[in-house]
């Protein structure tokens, strides 16, 4: 069966081809890939080729297919595994296997599977590690925010807190406490809002700062304050520049009791510095965000680590119980992680897509590897539709979803979208 599917050579040396799979051996599986998300770890491993630590030596010579925020469907299922997986299931896949030691996963590291291709064969070692997953929703697009969606909710599990005169860690977070989510009105925070407000460990308060009001205003009209009052959250959106003493103002939300938990999603020293300062007692600062610099620091309270027990952890990605979990609540439509979602195109723009991925601004770029479309901003719709009724109608749909993407919208494109 042929194949087309972005492959990486070497550094930023990405090529659309279309190849020829070899026949499935009993132990593999053949797959349908429908949506992929790009992801900036694509970027990097663009960036450093053979060099990066997940992408083989050899990979001039044995290019392998990116992407690993993917979602499908099974085509064709080896002897060895019938009786656990069928033809025309969805899936997604934890491409983190952790696979006897080693760093391979799909996305950087094979050449048949990937998550930017049309067709691909899944290796053993993705089932042996119980990394390829069942999804049971109606909209393929879900699956493929499932990964960064667990990166969010590993991150609320990885937190932990203590008793006094008690040296167990109690994992996650303050169940009734105060959660501070600062700069929190991206498409990543907009995840970690959805989930604090729905999730069966819920905190009485969520603060989510920034500094843009439109940011800001928009997080508001998709998690509203009287969403989350439902749920039993207040929630409360602030823009920091607006006051002369952020930190007190923040504090002072909290009746002078500071917060159970802080998580920052920028990597920039302030604002870091500003978490630690509203940590409570025992507090817990999650740093979420990834910094590109390796020598990136920022000051902590070290009287308040040793006298008011503050502390700090991170994480990087979510593992298979994480994903498992967002795959569920987004089966059930607990949450809804479209937000994260503001891009569209087809396969064709992969390779300039994952190498400018820096320069884009927005969220996540939705790829639907079987058409062939530019890259469009959800919000250029309307305006595209002017001329182009494919956006117009687009345009119509996601108005009708608060500006979201949706299942109505993925269908439309796998109906209308030309192949690619």
């Amino acid at each position: 069966m042929k194949t087309k599917a972005v492959r990486l050579y070497g550094v930023n040396d990405l090529r659309l081809e279309e190849f020829e799979l070899p026949e499935i051996k009993e132990d593999e599986i053949l797959a349908h890939v429908i949506s992929d998300s790009i992801c900036m770890s694509s970027h990097k491993a663009a960036e450093q080729g053979a060099s990066h630590k997940r992408v083989p030596d050899d990979v001039a010579e044995n290019p392998v297919i990116i992407g690993h925020e993917f979602c499908g469907e099974i085509v064709k299922v080896g002897a060895k595994w019938q009786g656990q997986y069928k033809e025309g299931e969805k899936f997604a896949i934890q491409p983190a296997m952790n696979y006897k030691g080693s760093l391979a996963a799909p996305g950087y590291s094979y050449q048949y599977i990937g998550g930017d291709a049309t067709y691909i064969i899944i290796p053993h070692e993705v089932m042996e590690t119980g990394c390829l997953l069942n999804y049971n929703g109606d909209a393929f697009f879900y699956g493929s925010v499932a990964e960064p969606m667990s990166c969010i909710v590993g991150g609320y599990h990885a937190n932990y807190h203590t008793k006094p005169g008690c040296y167990v860690h109690d994992m996650g977070i303050v169940e009734g406490g105060n959660m501070a989510i600062l700069a929190g009105a991206g498409p990543m925070g907009l995840g970690a809002i959805d989930y604090a407000i729905h999730c069966d460990r819920k905190p009485s308060l969520v603060v989510v700062t920034d500094l843009d009001t439109a940011r800001l205003t928009r997080a508001a009209e998709i998690l509203s304050p009287e969403e989350a009052a439902k749920n039993g959250v207040k929630l409360v959106y602030v823009n920091t520049s607006e006051y002369e003493n952020p930190v007190e103002y923040l504090y002072s939300l909290t009746d002078g009791k500071g917060y159970n938990d802080v998580f920052v999603y920028a990597p920039v020293k302030p604002v870091v510095e500003m978490g630690d300062k509203l940590l409570a007692r025992d507090g817990c600062l999650n740093f979420f965000a990834g910094p590109i610099r390796t020598d990136f620091s920022a000051e902590f309270n070290f009287y308040n680590v040793h006298y008011s027990s503050t502390h700090i952890c991170g994480t990087s990605g979510g593992n298979t119980d994480d994903m498992i979990e967002s795959l569920r609540m987004m089966e059930t439509g607990t949450i809804n992680p479209a937000a994260m979602i503001t891009h569209i195109g087809g396969l064709n723009v992969v390779p300039k897509t994952t190498i400018d991925l820096p320069n884009i601004k927005g969220g996540k770029k939705l790829i639907y590897t079987n058409k062939e479309m530019p890259l469009v901003a959800i919000a250029d719709f309307e305006e595209l539709g002017k001329t182009d009724k494919f956006y117009y109608d687009l345009a119509q749909i996601v108005k009708k979803s608060n500006g979201l993407w949706c299942l109505e919208a993925e269908k439309y494109v796998l109906e209308n979208a030309k192949d690619i």
